[in-house]
């Protein structure tokens, strides 16, 4: 199973992308999680661009890295009440192309002060149709750490363990209905 971590910040000492490395590191047994590191470069989003057949080559690789995960990972911080630029320039690039449909979503947040581009990115999610794994949402981290700290502290590895572990869950398991719980479908009973 593979899962696509995006960190809404750009910036190189981000707790965003610290937080998403350490949930690299937790991933438990059968799920990688692979950070996207192309945020930056995606070009403006704009209409006239978009051409299915024939994107801008960094659209065209996020989209494939989209289609090739079964998972997204969304850590971002919030600027002035909302979703950072970069990010939903992203999202932007992907509304009409549909790598999101369906997809399990978590939003993890790494600021209990997030709470604004939070709401905005579960908006964002669910207007792509994709799934937002409420499991695998949540708030893991108030203050600033690095890698092997976040993995070495209980409660935070915890709280990132259990959000990976729902999103292997949900991956698995898919939409309601769509598949059969992992051990058959007498473990549903």
């Amino acid at each position: 199973m593979r899962v696509l971590a995006i960190s809404g910040s750009l910036r190189s000492g981000s707790s965003n992308t610290i937080l998403l490395r350490a949930a690299a590191g937790l991933a438990p047994r059968g799920l990688s999680v692979t950070l996207y590191e192309g945020l930056a470069d995606l070009p403006h989003f704009n209409p006239d661009l978009d051409d299915e057949a024939n994107p801008p080559p960094q659209v065209r690789e996020f989209r494939d890295a989209l289609r090739a995960a079964d998972g997204l990972m969304i850590c971002s911080p919030e600027y002035a009440h909302g979703v950072p630029g970069s990010l939903k320039n992203a999202l932007d690039w992907v509304v009409g192309s549909g790598e999101l449909s369906g997809k399990p979503v978590a939003l993890i947040n790494a600021s209990p002060r997030a709470t604004h581009a939070q709401e905005s990115l579960r908006e964002i999610i669910a207007t792509m149709d994709a799934r937002i794994i409420p499991g695998a949402s949540v708030p893991v981290q108030g203050r600033k750490l690095d890698v092997g700290a976040i993995v070495a502290d209980p409660a935070l590895s915890s709280a990132l363990s259990s959000a990976l572990e729902a999103m292997a869950s949900a991956i698995v398991c898919g939409p309601i209905g769509e598949r059969e719980p992992p051990d058959g479908p007498e473990s549903a009973q």
